[in-house]
């Protein structure tokens, strides 16, 4: 590959540039080049020097320029020769050690389906917020045929794993910028919930007596536990003598195919003390009962867990079991789309339809603050505010 060396009259400051001109597969490209000492080799004393190229010579000499305030200021970075991809897969391996299983197994899904396929290849410090952007707006609207357009709330999901891992290489030095900062993933319908009403209580509760999760569902929906924390209850969180319960642990289940059940925090990783109703307590007094039978009769097969739901012998209570048979229940009663999380919505209706401040509410259901709670269920207070005139109305 032939060079041809052509110098030119150096830009004021800039130094020594050149304009050179190679040839490739027959065709001439003509560049400028600059040389700028950056710093000195600790072990040699050697000078350390960058090349800069560019399409004009004042695009050069402005970056030299740049680069000897930087190296002045002791503010200059070595360019970063990472890719995306690179970057990605060393933020997943030493910076996600400290969050759960289930999140850290999401963060890579993400990364791996969407953002490395399209960006994986672009070296990280030149990656621009136009790039991210038109990520997203692929994902929304893929060009390629047979490819499935994803959610606006996965996409918001891809792009809060896509922003933390690229702050992170901000932090570390490795890029100046989050060039995820400036990008604007789609915006998220709120989504809807959908409570049971007064009268699918009444024939849920109806459908569930004498059911093998009779305890388990009518606890849930009087706690508003999520299904996992009522699944990694143990007996010795429950005070039936003060009717409080500590909720401190959630049963999980690893995401991937085959994954294995494991206890982790709750949600937010905050325990919480629920004062419980007395009809609440006598369901578990009921459920001791239940189990004392269990065990007698699986014998030397009953293996001591702590759990307060189990199955046959003991052991934890599988998320399937109790989902799959509580759509059979909710099935039959007509309310087919309902999911077990409603349970929870259901309770935190009836709690603030009863009278209860949202701050009990939130601290029962163990948001993290009372305005996320407020969020969620501002249309019950709504209801209520428009009964409070209707009641006034009446009165008048």
């Amino acid at each position: 590959m032939p060079h041809k060396k052509k110098s030119g009259r150096a830009a004021n400051g800039s130094g020594s540039i050149r304009k050179r001109t190679v040839t490739r597969n027959g065709r001439s490209y003509t560049y400028w080049e600059a040389r700028v000492t950056v710093g000195m080799a600790p072990i040699t004393g050697k000078q350390v020097q960058r090349t800069i190229t560019g399409k004009t010579q004042q695009e050069v000499a402005q970056r030299v320029r740049e680069i000897a305030v930087e190296v002045d200021q002791k503010t200059y970075k070595a360019p970063c020769k990472l890719t995306v991809g690179d970057w990605l897969e060393l933020w997943k391996r030493e910076y996600t050690g400290d969050v759960k299983p289930s999140t850290a197994y999401l963060y890579g899904r993400n990364i791996d389906q969407y953002i490395i396929p399209h960006l994986g290849a672009v070296k990280l410090e030149t990656l621009t917020p136009l790039q991210v952007q038109e990520l997203y707006n692929r994902l929304q609207t893929p060009d390629k045929e047979g490819v499935r357009p994803l959610s606006a709330k996965t996409i918001r999901n891809v792009h809060g794993v896509f922003h933390k891992a690229l702050e992170q290489a901000v932090q570390a030095g490795y890029i100046r910028a989050n060039p995820a900062s400036a990008s604007k993933p789609p915006k998220a319908a709120k989504p809807e919930i959908r409570p049971l009403d007064t009268d699918q209580v009444s024939a849920f509760l109806k459908a569930i007596q004498g059911h093998p999760h009779e305890y388990l569902y009518q606890i849930t929906i009087f706690t508003g536990l999520r299904q996992g924390e009522v699944l990694g209850l143990t007996w010795d969180c429950l005070n039936m003598e003060r009717g409080t319960l500590l909720v401190k642990q959630q049963l999980r289940r690893e995401q991937q195919k085959g994954g294995q059940y494991y206890f982790s925090t709750t949600k937010n990783s905050r325990s919480r003390v629920l004062t419980l109703a007395p009809s609440v307590v006598r369901l578990f007094r009921l459920q001791k009962i239940k189990e004392n039978g269990m065990r007698t009769k699986a014998g030397e097969l009953w293996q001591e867990t702590g759990l307060i739901f189990t199955n046959e012998v003991g052991s934890r209570l599988s998320y399937r079991t109790a989902y799959d048979c509580f759509k059979r229940v909710v099935a039959k009663i007509g309310a087919p789309d309902t999911r077990f999380h409603d349970l929870r919505h259901t309770y935190a209706v009836m709690a603030i339809q009863s009278g209860d401040d949202i701050k009990t509410v939130q601290e029962n259901l163990g948001h993290a603050t009372a305005s996320f709670t407020l969020d969620v269920y501002g249309h019950v207070t709504a209801q209520m505010k428009q009964a409070s005139a209707d009641r006034m109305e009446k009165f008048i």
